[in-house]
C-alpha cells in the first residue's frame, strides 16, 4: 500500500498555497508515496475576505479532522499572525479533540511550513509555537534541519524558511515565493515523505 502524505494548509493570499503545491510535488517524487493537498476551513465571512482583497480559494478539498486518520505523514502550512499560526488553522486543530482523546495521530510524523510578512515576523516562532499542537497529539515533529545544504546558508538573497521548515516572505503581499524558497519546499516534501515511508515500513 502507498504511503499517504497529506499537505494541509491555510492560505489567504496564495503564498502558503504555492509552497504547499511544491511540497506536494516533492513528496510525490518519492516512489510509493501518494501526496495530497488539503485546505482547512475558512472562518472569516465572504464580506470580510472581500474587504481584505483576498483572492478566491483554490480547488483543493476542505479537510475534516477525521480525514487526518487516513494519512501516514503530514506537512502543515499557515501564514503567521503575530508570530503564531493563523487563527483559521488553530481553529481546525482545536476541532481535533476527538482524535486527541483516542491518540489517533500519535506516532505519525509531521512537518511545518509558513509565510510571514517580514524577516522579523516569526519565521521561527511560528513553527516553534506550532510544535505544541503536535506534542499533545503525540506526533513526531520532523524539521528539515540543514538537510537542504547550501541553500540554508544563502546570504546574498532574501530567503524565507529555517531549520524548522520551508518558508517565504510575503512583504506587502506582492512578493511571491522565489525559486530558492520553492526548491526548499520541494526538498521538505521529499524529505518528510521519505521519513513517513520508512516509519510506515517499520511498523508494517
Amino acid at each position: 500500500m502507498a504511503t499517504k502524505v497529506y499537505i494541509v494548509y491555510y492560505s489567504m493570499y496564495g503564498h502558503v498555497e504555492k509552497l504547499a503545491e511544491e511540497i506536494r510535488k516533492g513528496a510525490a517524487s518519492v516512489e510509493g508515496v501518494e501526496a495530497k493537498l488539503w485546505q482547512v476551513p475558512e472562518t472569516l465571512p465572504e464580506e470580510a475576505l472581500s474587504k481584505m482583497s483576498a483572492p478566491p480559494k483554490s480547488e483543493s478539498p476542505i479537510i475534516t479532522p477525521n480525514d487526518l486518520t487516513e494519512a501516514d505523514g503530514f506537512v502543515f502550512g499557515f501564514p503567521t499572525r503575530f508570530g503564531m499560526m493563523a487563527a483559521q488553522f488553530k481553529a481546525f486543530l482545536d476541532a481535533t479533540g476527538g482524535l486527541w482523546r483516542t491518540q489517533s495521530l500519535a506516532g505519525k510524523p509531521a512537518g511545518i511550513f509558513y509565510s510571514t510578512g517580514s524577516q522579523g515576523g516569526g519565521q521561527e516562532t511560528t513553527a516553534l509555537t506550532a510544535i505544541t499542537q503536535l506534542v499533545h497529539h503525540g506526533m513526531i515533529f520532523v524539521p528539515i534541519g540543514y538537510t537542504f545544504g547550501a541553500g540554508m546558508f544563502e546570504m546574498e538573497k532574501v530567503k524565507g524558511g529555517s531549520p524548522y521548515g520551508a518558508g517565504t516572505f510575503a512583504g506587502d503581499g506582492s512578493r511571491q515565493p522565489t525559486e530558492l524558497e520553492l526548491a526548499q519546499a520541494f526538498h521538505q516534501g521529499k524529505y518528510i515523505a521519505t521519513i513517513s515511508k520508512k516509519l510506515k515500513g517499520s511498523t508494517a
